[in-house]
């Protein structure tokens, strides 16, 4: 993202606000994922009376008498696993599948401003709705240490609240995408959403050294104070369209239309962010659509697991302490991260060369998520307690997740970029359910039963999950521009189109998707029967789509 650009471009001022504000926004979300472990009283079967811990005793009992096990270099080991058991005033006496409703709480209504995030980003832009989402759910976060002491009824409900306000943060964004990025840089941006990964990494262990210093409730006043100073700056410095920005060159705003095939003559246009009405029968009915989603569950499904439970697992199981549970529960995603930009490189790269189709692309880094993952999370499984491979495939498990940046997130702008935040809506509304009933399941399974057993069970019913998504988008998954992306429903008088059609009658546009039209190519301009509705369609100047890369061989 460097064309178009003197210091700095408008779009890397974008990519790191966007960044940020993913970082943020995984940072409000998962800052109690570690909290809750000093929240709660230690439970009776974890520390040293874990399954884990208890193994690594007999064997170094049947090897040393007592005291050589406290002066050796074991007694350092177990010094870091045990867990802090200080300062149990300000804990509460929670079960496993009373924090399994705690931490799934978030999830319960995310998936309800889901659609509705998509369609208000469509009409009121996405500055407004993704900066509010992070914002109010920052506003929240400082009320959750006086909501925990009222009661656990009353922090499930403001983790609730905060989940379905921040729905609207994710799909609102894939609008903004459509309008800023030039299809052969968007698998870059979009690596930008992997911003979360960053957030989170940087969670962990900051909420560790919060709590260790100040207690748990300051971390949600630190994380919450970060989030404000974030829209301060979002506010300040981003724009819905390169057409809004005031302070973009000439140059890369002609470069990004160009790419994006919109005339800059605004009265020559038909923009493709005009009054579009939504093809929802079309959508709905989209097998592409559809399957581009399941591909997507098993990620969301697989991914969440990890990065809510890894703090429990790793302090209740294996008996790390909270400053190592921290450290280790953070730095895989800041892998991800890393990951998510390399493997987005290498996917531009193969578009650019064309080595492989925009499908091929697409399926390859789907291949790489939910495939890889899917073994690394059954090596977790069968890792029992040897802590060092159970943190190297917790670490790569997390890591190789961030080839979704190349694969089905940005798959839904290629599909159609005029409906993208719509179809990322109803996504995120069909797969949020597998943050809830992932915490659920661990709930259930781990319940006065924190064993290697039970936990294997959490991480294979995972493993099956990313599997089966693997399998079904590797058959039957697309990445080519759906025909209804190019639908266009006004009204306009016969004047303004040159038609015999009567003024005010309702018209249906399609736009051409043909990569070799010239821009100024007119066709025939006539009025026809739509043989699938009363109204009536307008061939009219043909533009290139705005929708990315198309299918090459």
């Amino acid at each position: 993202m460097t064309k178009g650009k003197k210091f700095i471009s408008c779009r890397n001022t974008l990519w790191i606000l966007a960044f940020w504000g993913f970082g943020v926004n995984y940072m409000l979300r998962n800052n109690l994922n570690l909290a809750i472990v000093a929240m709660v009283i230690p439970p009776k079967t974890s520390a040293i009376d874990s399954e884990c811990v208890m193994e690594h005793l007999s064997k170094n009992i049947s090897n040393h008498n007592y005291q050589d096990l406290i002066n050796i270099s074991n007694a350092e080991t177990l010094k870091t696993i045990l867990m802090d058991e200080k300062g149990l005033d300000d804990r509460y006496p929670w079960n496993e599948y009373q924090q399994g409703l705690v931490l799934g709480a978030y999830y319960w209504l995310h998936w309800v401003l889901q659609l509705p995030g998509g369609l208000l980003a469509r009409k009121y832009g996405t500055k407004l709705i993704f900066g509010l989402g992070n914002v109010l759910v920052a506003f929240l976060g400082f009320f959750i240490p006086v909501a925990t002491r009222y009661s656990l009824n009353a922090l499930i409900f403001l983790r609730v609240l905060q989940g379905s306000i921040a729905g609207v943060v994710w799909p609102s964004m894939h609008d903004m995408t459509a309008k800023w990025i030039p299809p052969n840089e968007r698998s870059r941006f979009v690596s930008s959403y992997l911003g979360s990964s960053v957030g989170a990494a940087i969670t962990y262990p900051l909420c560790a050294t919060i709590i260790a210093g100040y207690g748990w409730e300051a971390v949600f006043y630190v994380t919450s104070i970060v989030g404000v100073v974030w829209y301060i700056f979002w506010l300040c410095l981003v724009y819905d369209s390169p057409r809004l920005h005031p302070r973009i060159s000439i140059e890369e705003k002609d470069y990004i239309l160009r790419s994006l095939a919109e005339k800059t003559e605004e009265n020559d246009e038909i923009s493709v962010t005009g009054n579009r009405k939504v093809p929802w029968k079309a959508i709905l009915s989209s097998i592409p659509f559809w399957v581009t989603i399941m591909a997507h569950w098993g990620g969301v499904w697989g991914f969440i697991t990890l990065m809510t439970q890894a703090p429990s697992y790793f302090n209740y199981v294996q008996g790390w302490n909270i400053n190592a549970t921290g450290v280790l529960s953070g730095s895989p995603h800041i892998a991800r991260m890393a990951f998510s930009y390399l493997f987005s490189m290498l996917s531009d790269w193969l578009l650019r060369t064309r080595r492989l189709s925009l499908s091929g692309v697409r399926k390859l880094a789907n291949l790489v998520c939910a495939g890889g993952q899917c073994l690394l999370t059954i090596g977790l499984s069968l890792s029992g307690c040897e802590p060092a491979h159970a943190a190297f495939f917790m670490i790569a498990g997390t890591a190789i997740n961030g080839a979704v940046s190349s694969g089905t997130i940005p798959a839904f702008v290629d599909l159609s970029p005029n409906y993208a935040s719509v179809l990322f809506g109803i996504c995120n509304l069909v797969t949020t359910p597998a943050g809830f009933l992932s915490s659920l399941v661990v709930g259930i399974l781990t319940n006065n039963n924190q064993t290697i057993g039970q936990w294997r069970l959490v991480f294979l019913i995972s493993a099956a999950n990313l599997s089966l998504s693997c399998i079904i988008h590797l058959l039957w998954g697309t990445s080519m521009q759906q025909p209804w992306n190019n639908y266009f429903i006004t009204k306009k008088s016969s004047t303004d189109t040159g038609t015999d059609c009567k003024d005010g009658e309702e018209l249906v546009i399609f736009l051409a998707n043909k990569s070799d039209t010239k821009e100024d190519e007119l066709m025939q301009d006539k009025c026809k029967k739509d043989t699938h509705s009363d109204s009536k369609i307008i061939n009219t100047k043909v533009l290139k789509s705005s929708a990315g890369v198309s299918e090459s061989t």
